[in-house]
């Protein structure tokens, strides 16, 4: 049978997949609720200042999203973090305290206790964790000890998940973490002898260097769907419902022999109603980080040195940031010359109260942490936008078993129906590729 291919929802998931699906000649048609494509990634131009909501940034951290990048290069340009971006700050006891990027600056920092500095010498000697279910708290401190987890593994899970420690496992949210200590016994041992191995020409081109796109990481979504022609996807679809009939899928009077699904767990019920809720429940519970996001721009600055990537705010720290990005260090052109760009988090797994207070008092928040770490004496920036996402960021917890089980049950009772998205397979830009591409590759082979 011919494929006929729809996929509902026009993020980076979306659209990458159709977009690999085309080259491969199959047909694809896009449905996706809101009046834009691109999703959550949408990019901003005011007063000079260029601001993103949603992703501010992706990381090069697979082949896949270097070969989509590569595949788009004639029709945008990739923009790479500047050197000042390798610099991460962490905040601790008032002040920025750089994260050790080396053994020596490892030594010397605050950040950790001088007995976990001495514990990690044992790291490698430590029998390997039992639990697929340890939760990431739990396996830091198992190894590497409390200061480690405090100052450098909670910061980093709130840059990427907005999340707890405490709450998500690390064989789902960080898996390549978690497999390094299965395959090798120890973080250390592992990250030596993997050193060893010598790289292909795709590991080569795996930098882990953080990228954008210049005019913003909207302009992505963008030229993927003028490649996949405007033609074929729909917007404004509110009220979308996926049928089953004959072994087919039929969405506004088409039919179709695959659905591919990007959207968010709890639209899924929705969106499919031929699936029962004691099909769904082990899916639709995923729980999800709400997230204030917030841009600030100086046409002119005059605070704290902002030669860094941004800074991350520990848990311990009490304080109502989760971090802020440094936009105009770590990409030019974001910002008026001798300006500044800011984006800054608030909320998350962990303070999800501050994301249900009203912009007035959340701007009085913001006002008292930002003046205090970046040195400023009063709050007065000449640009500031808000943002709300209720259900910005799935969190992998130790249901992640029983929900990515839930999803093969679905794809095996119900031929050609794909549940993607954020749902399963990680949250970041290079996941989200990487899983239309695996997506599209399968497809085009069977």
């Amino acid at each position: 049978m011919t494929k006929n291919i729809a996929i509902i929802g026009a993020g980076i998931t979306g659209l990458t997949t159709a977009f690999y699906l085309k080259k491969a000649g199959i047909p694809v048609t896009i449905f996706e609720k809101s009046h834009q494509i691109g999703g959550v990634m949408q990019s901003f131009t005011q007063d000079g200042f260029v601001y993103e909501q949603g992703p501010n940034s992706g990381v090069l951290s697979n082949i896949e999203m270097v070969n989509l990048l590569d595949d788009l290069k004639d029709d945008l340009k990739p923009e790479i973090g500047q050197p000042a971006a390798k610099k991460r700050l962490i905040w601790q006891n008032g002040h920025w305290e750089a994260l050790p990027s080396g053994l020596w600056s490892a030594v010397k920092t605050p950040l950790f206790t001088w007995k976990d500095k001495f514990r990690i010498l044992g790291e490698p000697f430590r029998p390997k964790g039992t639990n697929p279910d340890e939760t990431v708290a739990a396996m830091v401190k198992r190894r590497i000890g409390s200061s480690f987890l405090d100052y450098a593994i909670d910061p980093f899970i709130s840059g990427i998940y907005a999340g707890n420690p405490n709450y998500l496992v690390t064989k789902y949210a960080l898996p390549k973490l978690y497999q390094l200590e299965q395959d090798y016994g120890s973080f250390i041992r592992g990250a030596l002898k993997k050193a060893k191995i010598p790289k292909t020409a795709d590991d080569k081109r795996i930098t882990k260097e953080i990228f954008s796109i210049k005019g913003g990481l909207n302009n992505l979504p963008k030229v993927l769907a003028k490649k996949i022609g405007n033609s074929q996807i729909y917007l404004d679809q509110k009220e979308l419902t996926v049928s089953r009939e004959n072994e087919q899928f039929k969405i506004n009077n088409q039919s179709f022999t695959h659905v591919i699904s990007t959207v968010r767990a709890d639209s899924l019920s929705g969106l499919f109603p031929f699936l029962k809720s004691e099909e769904l429940k082990n899916i639709t519970n995923l729980k999800y980080a709400p997230v204030v996001e917030i841009g600030i721009g100086y046409q002119d600055w005059k605070g704290a040195d902002i030669n860094a990537f941004g800074g991350l705010v520990p848990m311990v720290e009490h304080k109502n940031i989760l971090g802020l990005l440094f936009m105009s260090t770590i990409f030019p052109g974001r910002a008026p010359q001798n300006g500044a760009l800011f984006t800054l988090f608030i909320g998350g797994s962990k303070r999800p109260e501050l994301t249900e207070m009203s912009e007035s008092k959340l701007l009085d928040i913001v006002k008292k942490d930002f003046t205090e770490m970046m040195q400023l004496t009063d709050f007065k920036p000449d640009m500031i936008h808000v943002k709300h996402y209720n259900k910005a960021i799935a969190q992998y917890g130790a249901d992640s078993k029983a929900r990515l089980e839930a999803i093969n049950r679905i794809e095996s009772n119900y031929k050609g129906l794909i549940l993607a998205g954020s749902i399963r397979d990680g949250v970041g830009i290079a996941d989200r590729v990487k899983q239309a591409k695996t997506i599209a590759d399968r497809l085009s082979r069977s």
